[in-house]
């Protein structure tokens, strides 16, 4: 039998992180309300400019379905919820910083 061949940290092949196919968002919002309305729309653009085709939103009304916000402990909104990719990151307001946005969402490195 051949000994075993021992491996450096440098030989070790990068495990590259795959981006996953879709990302989960889920939007809390409480009625169609300016900042609701704009919440959905500043999403809508990021997710076409830097997901387009790999993304799925959920837009929860809490004045319709109150017994959601227990589940992601919604304490605010709009409150934007990635479930996938995990870990599972919350932004609350109505998106309108993008670099904050991007940057909550991880698709933009913290400079």
């Amino acid at each position: 039998m051949p000994p075993a061949k021992k491996t450096t940290r440098a030989a070790r092949p990068k495990q590259h992180r795959q981006k996953p196919d879709v990302w989960k968002l889920r939007l809390y919002v409480a009625g169609q309300t300016p900042k609701s309305i704009r919440a959905f729309a500043n999403l809508k653009v990021l997710c076409e400019k830097h997901l387009k085709g790999r993304y799925r939103i959920e837009v929860i009304d809490l004045l319709e379905n109150p017994h959601m916000e227990r589940g992601d402990q919604i304490v605010a909104v709009p409150t934007l919820v990635r479930d996938l990719p995990g870990p599972v990151r919350k932004i609350i307001g109505d998106l309108s910083n993008t670099e904050r946005t991007l940057i909550g969402l991880a698709l933009q490195p913290v400079v």
